[in-house]
């Protein structure tokens, strides 16, 4: 009787939003194995697939633009520069994409059975995670043989990146995946929104191109507020700069290149993630005020 006195109640159909997730952890790994049984059924390889495809793709960017292009000579370690880049916009990629489809994807689950709804956007995150994994590792073993040597500030730098994009896919895949339940072209704005992320952030050139070439007063500080530009800035920093020879980075700051943005780690990555954090929380509120309608919508 005590248990139902403290019992705390909601309307039918409507839960707490991230919090029941977070608290159905058993749920929310049957839904991230489900999600990988579905992609690589049928596969021979499996997720050796997703060591396959960035190894590869490394390769691609080393041969074509390092080699062949001749832009390693303009920027050491070119491929490092753009792969480090790559894997954040990839990682962002799967997490926002799958996360704006995720209710959609999941009508027929949504539809029969109640269970905390938000856990199908955090799988999708926890799935764009296992797939990152790899690409990180191909980006690892480049970087050694290069002569990568980090810090300790620099390993943490790639873990407060990698935990940047996970707040900042799930809230934007929270928005979207709200909206997309019941204006079906939102997935349209997503696939355009992905198409820019890549040249809406540092990835095959530098920050200092967009102070320089785009004459608009204090434009870089516009650019750096999107979270995304901070997470591959980090990354640079964390796996790009330590493999830069000391002539390298000289010759970069008299050219007014520098190689990592200023003041970074202090100012730009919490204006990055209070940013993302006020995206999640109206994500949660739009879940939260839509969700009582999403069986009858899809």
């Amino acid at each position: 009787m005590s248990d139902l006195a403290t019992r705390e109640f909601s309307a039918p159909g409507k839960g707490r939003g991230l919090k029941d997730a977070l608290h159905n952890k058993y749920l929310l790994k049957l839904l991230v194995d489900k999600e990988i049984q579905v992609r690589y059924r049928g596969s021979v390889l499996g997720i050796v697939w997703s060591y396959i495809k960035p190894a590869i793709q490394f390769l691609v960017f080393y041969l074509a633009l390092g080699i062949f292009l001749g832009l390693e000579k303009g920027l050491q370690n070119y491929s490092v520069y753009l792969f480090s880049g790559i894997i954040v916009i990839n990682f962002f990629s799967e997490c926002f994409s799958n996360g704006a489809r995720a209710f959609v994807v999941n009508g027929a689950l949504i539809k029969k059975i109640y269970l905390p709804r938000q856990l199908f956007s955090l799988s999708t995150i926890w799935v764009g995670v296992i797939h990152f994994l790899p690409q990180i590792l191909v980006l690892i073993v480049a970087c050694l043989f290069v002569g990568w040597t980090p810090d300790l500030k620099q390993i943490g730098a790639i873990i407060v990146g990698v935990l940047l994009v996970m707040v900042f896919g799930l809230a934007a895949g929270m928005v979207f995946g709200v909206a997309n339940v019941f204006f079906r072209d939102s997935e349209n704005l997503v696939d355009m929104f992905l198409m820019m992320a890549t040249w809406l952030s540092p990835v095959m050139y530098s920050w200092t191109m967009v102070a320089r070439e785009v004459q608009v007063p204090n434009i870089e500080y516009l650019y750096m507020s999107n979270p995304l530009t901070v997470a591959v800035e980090l990354f640079h920093y964390a796996f790009w700069q330590p493999t830069l020879s000391g002539e390298q980075q000289q010759l970069l700051l008299a050219a007014g290149n520098w190689y990592m943005f200023p003041n970074l780690l202090t100012v730009w990555v919490p204006i990055a993630f209070g940013i993302s954090l006020v995206l999640l929380l109206l994500g949660n509120w739009l879940f939260r005020t839509f969700e009582g309608n999403f069986a009858q919508e899809l």
